[in-house]
């Protein structure tokens, strides 16, 4: 399906489709419905209309959009509800990729390690799973028998894959809990609806995770990797996520899967996709076009799409008006005209050291005050200055020719959820922790994302190691969401191994308690739900 297609379905499907009951009502967590399900499942089009709402939870923030009529109450929507700005928000800020000079509520203890219960961002980002959830769940229920509803053979086939896919996406949303908070209240399409639901360890949500991934993929019920539309979940996307959860399995259960990470990161580059030649490309706003190394994208369009989240957030948040002057020759515009140049985040100085001359992934500018040395380009002296530190442009509202999006105010690029370059580096990293695989495709795989960079290649297996590999990862991922995932993995989140530049709040950075490993649950569902433990030590 082209672009386009599934944004207009989505479009048209904003409105609340049914009369979602929620486990935990006194939360608030839902909005007012406008159908009843019996309006909704009665045809063809009300199933494909419910699914396209299931994937729109990524994407928008309300039925109104950009603001109004949220599907989480209580909390600012620009800010606190969309997916994407909440998981950017916690996988970079607390890191070495990003830095937010911003004082709104909860984002001083993000970059800076220092988590509350009562962070509105943990609450969004919560909230928001959740909500996804029960949205997938609530279509897998009703859609567990269309009998007698006068399909044709070829539209119950259909209705069975959209089955598939809400069920992937529930996997997705149930592995983001996992990583970020450990031990989440769990539901199913078959949990009563008038029960409060139990809590769920994290090990045997891993197990959930795996089993519903490997039924979706080893018994056909998935598409075939690159046979769905654009924009919708196959065995590719199952696949890659298996890899993911194989890599950091060892964090989520105390038993490493590398082997199995490796098996199915090469499930995923054996099936058909590309890296894309110029990685610059990789981001912009037809980055739909021509692109077979994306595996599965949150979708985004101008017109159709708004909010402020999304990839919208990505380009205002690092952008600012007189960069885009100065510096006009190199990064051509970041192709949002109106309500932007938002001017918050920057990359910390141990991270854009990273990155070796010639790099095509160094997509930063910095102050282009000639009197500032190089150093003290790069350098964050005051956490509250945007001038300090670098800005990334590797977000633009621009296309491959130069001419802009479709809107002035909200962005047509798509967010990359899963991407081949990320799965050769999972082999790469899987094979050099010791799991099974080839140590020549490990090497070539690794090459391959280099050679793209324009960066010196490895002559040798031995001549790279793991850290050299997750230096390679933040350099090709970074602001796509992996990197307190990774750090954690390499025991470098909370630690003192590996020390930035305001690391818990400090100038030249400190270790921080290793509890902050995991985000708490927020403390409005503790309260709520007495059959929830917060987490150690919040």
């Amino acid at each position: 399906m082209k672009k386009n297609n599934i944004i207009k379905t989505l479009a048209f499907m904003t409105l609340s489709l049914v009369l979602f009951s929620s486990c935990l009502d006194d939360l608030d967590r839902f909005p007012a419905n406008d159908n009843t399900k019996d309006q909704v499942y009665s045809s063809f089009e009300g199933y494909k209309g419910a699914i396209a709402k299931v994937y729109a939870a990524y994407a928008l923030s309300g039925n109104e959009g950009p603001a109004g009529k949220p599907d989480i109450n209580g909390l600012d929507e620009g800010s606190y509800a969309d997916f994407l700005r909440m998981y950017f928000n916690h996988q970079e800020l607390p890191t070495d990729e990003a830095h937010c000079i911003w004082q709104d509520e909860g984002i001083p203890g993000l970059n800076n390690i220092n988590f509350s219960s009562e962070n509105p961002f943990t609450k969004g980002m919560y909230n928001r799973c959740i909500m996804q959830i029960m949205y997938a769940n609530e279509f897998i229920r009703n859609a567990a028998d269309v009998s007698g509803k006068g399909f044709t053979d070829e539209q119950v086939k259909e209705v069975n894959a959209f089955v598939a896919e809400a069920r992937f996406i529930r996997a997705f949303q149930y592995w983001v809990m996992m990583d970020l908070y450990g031990n989440p209240p769990f539901v199913d399409e078959n949990s009563p609806l008038d029960v409060l639901p139990q809590q769920i360890k994290r090990a045997d949500l891993f197990k959930y995770v795996e089993q519903e991934l490997k039924d979706l993929t080893d018994n056909n019920l998935l598409k075939e990797a690159r046979t769905n539309e654009y924009g919708r979940a196959d065995k590719g996307a199952a696949y890659a996520l298996l890899a993911r959860l194989y890599l950091n399995a060892q964090i989520y259960t105390g038993t490493a899967k590398y082997t199995e990470a490796a098996d199915y990161a090469k499930k995923v580059i054996t099936a058909g996709y590309n890296l894309k030649g110029v990685y610059e490309q990789l981001f912009l706003a037809d980055n739909d076009v021509a692109n077979n190394e994306v595996i599965l994208s949150i979708n985004y369009d101008g017109e159709n799409t708004r909010n402020y989240g999304g990839t919208t957030f990505l380009i205002n948040c690092g952008s600012n008006g007189d960069y885009q002057t100065y510096y006009a020759d190199i990064l051509i515009s970041y192709g949002i005209f109106d309500n932007a140049n938002w001017s918050g985040y920057r990359a910390r100085k141990e991270f854009y050291e990273k990155f070796t001359s010639g790099d095509k992934r160094n997509l930063f500018v910095g102050d282009y005050d000639p009197k500032k040395t190089d150093e003290e380009r790069i350098t964050i002296n005051n956490p509250v200055s945007y001038k300090d530190g670098m800005a990334t442009y590797k977000w633009r509202n621009i296309k491959v020719d130069g001419s802009y999006g479709k809107h002035k105010t909200y962005a047509d690029n798509d967010f990359p959820l899963f991407r081949l370059a990320e799965m050769y580096l999972i082999y790469a990293e899987a094979v050099k922790r010791g799991g099974t695989g080839s140590t020549e495709d490990a090497r070539n795989y690794l090459n391959a994302v280099r050679s793209r960079a324009g960066v010196k290649t490895y002559d040798s297996y031995t001549d790279f190691d793991l850290p050299d590999i997750l230096d390679e990862r933040g350099k090709e991922l970074y602001w796509e969401g992996h990197r307190r995932t990774d750090l954690i993995r390499f025991g470098m989140f909370t630690s003192k191994t590996y020390l930035w530049e305001w690391k818990g709040g400090i100038r030249n950075g400190q270790s921080v308690s290793s509890h902050y490993n995991l985000y708490p649950i927020p403390s409005s569902d503790i309260m709520a739900n007495p059959n929830l433990t917060q987490n150690p030590n919040y």
